[in-house]
């Protein structure tokens, strides 16, 4: 049974926990105590009906005020498919927590207030969904309730997201009808609108095609952690253990060591199961050499023939996060990526983008929740793809040296 990630976006109050919530009532992917606990919940609150946004809404302060502040994942199945769902704030102060949901997800699900229509964070979200390499977004037109279920309301609504996702390049756009609170087009057609032919979300969601399994940048290996045992049957065992990331790695498969380019072979691969003859991603394994080559926490093994680029400058667009400084170009920073963390430079602020025009501006820096291109050029040389090619070795974050803090998200371009 194949794996859909997908992530909801969009403004404020425009109902995605509530249409997570109903995905899982409608779906029967509740337990009876969680269903009880929330409908106490929102009896509570003086609600004559169940709230279901309290099922993702999990922080005292996010169910107070009624907005999501916190990233909430939640699993479910249907018999065709099955979903890790990433319910993600719209508030703009909690805009990087909505970056850590969607930097993972195949799919996106931006809502918008059928009154409203698309507002400038609708079109923010999306934006950093496309800039993020989400292959899939699906906007939903949500509280058609509220509109009498009006077709027309509805069409102006798709026509001004048509051109909105035909300029930022987005290729597999779906939009979709639908009233979270009572459910219609939700997971059952709805009759309130039968001028639409489409889908259901979750029909489209159990529809939507599995990502391509061959990565065009070849076999990426980082090496988090240097395995040294010493026993009667293993003598002398080094073992290095990460995550694939792409590619296939096969027992006596040549690979080359990045960024030294050494060369050498697989002789073995252990993984909790047991040895291995091969492995895919997102398996954990530790891969026994041939030689004795120098390898270390943050090293890269990969194919020969489709080594990744390795430089000390690179050209990234960068979210800056930080509410308390903006960025300072000429500043050093701490910049981790992939299983290595150095010390780096942003030399200079090409750019800042208006996420609403797309339009590239000249500014001396970045605020909260901003994205400019920038330069930097690190103190260790830096083994990268881009991130189109492949999202592990094209992404990276920024983080202060005196407080340790998460700054800034970039992504190679």
């Amino acid at each position: 049974m194949s794996l859909l990630r997908f992530a909801t976006a969009g403004s404020v109050d425009d109902g995605k926990s509530t249409l997570i919530g109903r995905l899982l009532y409608d779906s029967k992917s509740l337990f009876d105590d969680q269903l009880a606990a929330v409908e106490a919940a929102s009896a509570q609150r003086g609600n004559n009906f169940t709230d279901l946004s309290l099922l993702t809404d999990g922080l005292r302060a996010e169910r107070e005020q009624g907005i999501t502040i916190d990233v909430a994942y939640r699993y479910f199945s249907t018999p065709r498919r099955k979903f890790i769902v990433a319910d993600t704030p719209g508030h703009v102060q909690y805009t990087r927590n909505m970056i850590t949901g969607a930097s993972t997800a195949d799919l996106a699900l931006i809502l918008v207030d059928a009154r409203k229509g698309l507002v400038e964070q609708s079109r923010r979200h999306a934006f950093l969904c496309t800039l993020l390499g989400v292959r899939h977004l699906v906007l939903c037109v949500n509280k058609m309730d509220l509109v009498s279920f009006a077709q027309k309301r509805f069409e102006e609504i798709h026509e001004a997201f048509a051109r909105h996702a035909t300029a930022l390049g987005a290729r597999h756009c779906t939009v979709i009808p639908v009233s979270a609170l009572n459910g219609d087009n939700v997971v059952h057609p709805s009759a309130n609108m039968p001028w639409y032919d489409g889908p259901s979300l979750l029909t489209h969601l159990e529809d939507i095609p599995d990502a391509p399994v061959e990565d065009p940048t070849g076999t990426r290996f980082p090496v988090q952690y240097v395995i040294r045992r010493q026993s009667d049957s293993t003598p002398g065992y080094r073992g290095y253990a990460g995550q694939v990331t792409a590619g296939v790695l096969r027992v006596g498969d040549k690979v080359a060591v990045m960024p030294s380019g050494a060369t050498t072979r697989i002789t073995r691969i252990d993984s909790p199961a047991g040895p291995l003859t091969e492995a895919r991603p997102p398996l954990s394994v530790a891969v026994e050499l041939a030689d004795e080559v120098d390898v270390g926490r943050g090293d890269l093994l990969c194919a020969p023939e489709r080594t990744p680029m390795v430089s000390h400058e690179l050209d990234a667009l960068l979210c800056w996060m930080d509410e308390s400084a903006p960025l300072v170009p000429g500043r050093g920073y701490l910049v981790k990526h992939t299983t290595r963390t150095m010390h780096a430079e942003v030399q200079k602020l090409e750019y800042r983008l208006d996420v609403n025009t797309l339009r590239e501006e000249p500014a001396p820096t970045l605020g909260t929740n901003e994205i400019g291109r920038v330069r930097l050029r690190t103190a260790a040389p830096m083994v990268f793809d881009l991130y189109r090619h492949n999202r592990t070795l094209g992404g990276f974050i920024v983080i202060d040296e005196a407080t340790n803090r998460t700054v800034g998200a970039g992504i190679v371009v």
